[in-house]
């Protein structure tokens, strides 16, 4: 029985230190979780690179491009680029004695589309510095021989600004009618700094029945009239600092 309780005890014991072990090992072995590491992400823009592919007026969209029939030729270079600017074509007229006016006929696409007339600017610069929108009538509209078609006024109405871009972005002041003056350089659109970045479509009706009467050229009933083609050109100019002159 000595023998027997002597087992028992140690076997008791044993187990006993064993198990005070165990805990002491938990206790040291504590951890809290969980755990956590930082690690660094960023991007860097640059300014963009034109030219851009014109866009549908009506619904601005630049993932979506249009193809004009008559492109003047491609846009200008750089971040802040005039994309495209669409003919003002008046078609072929009766020669009349009275005062009349012409309407210039709506742009054509490929496709056989049309498109409301428009002039594109985008602005990749990344800086939101503004820019400014300008146009001028080179000459009178003339023959190829120089004989001019006195009296002739051509003028853009029913203008307006439109852009996928958020509306807290558009440019600031927009002329929406302009009556031309032969060599005059007139203000049209002014992005104020904070303003016009993207892509903007500067628009002579917002849609096909708005711009049916937009692009106005009026000529006199007096004014002599040559059965020949007449024909202008609008200079589009696009400044990057229109603290320097805004519109009145």
């Amino acid at each position: 029985m000595k023998k027997i309780s002597s087992c028992l005890a140690v076997i008791i014991l044993t187990v006993s230190a064993f198990s005070t072990t165990q805990e002491g090992i938990a206790e040291e072995n504590t951890e809290v979780f969980p755990k956590q590491s930082e690690t660094k992400s960023d991007l860097t823009f640059e300014a963009g690179e034109g030219p851009n592919k014109p866009v549908d007026p009506e619904s601005p969209d630049p993932t979506e491009p249009v193809e004009p029939k008559n492109p003047p030729g491609p846009g200008t270079s750089g971040a802040l680029s005039i994309d495209y600017g669409s003919p003002l074509m008046f078609g072929s007229q009766h020669i009349l004695p009275t005062d009349q006016t012409y309407y210039a006929y709506p742009d054509e696409m490929e496709g056989d589309s049309q498109k409301p007339t428009y002039v594109q600017v985008t602005d990749k610069r990344g800086t939101l510095a503004g820019w400014k929108l300008f146009v001028k009538q080179v000459t009178p509209f003339m023959t190829l021989a120089h004989e001019e078609l006195v009296g002739a006024e051509l003028s853009l109405t029913k203008a307006s600004i439109a852009s996928n871009v958020d509306l807290k972005y558009q440019p600031t002041i927009v002329e929406e009618r302009v009556d031309l003056v032969v060599g005059e350089e007139l203000p049209v659109v002014e992005a104020e700094p904070g303003t016009g970045l993207g892509t903007w479509v500067y628009r002579f009706g917002s849609n096909l029945s708005e711009n049916a009467e937009a692009v106005q050229l009026f000529v006199p009933g007096k004014s002599v009239k040559l059965a020949k083609v007449y024909k202008t050109d609008l200079i589009w100019s696009l400044q990057d600092t229109p603290q320097n002159n805004r519109l009145n």
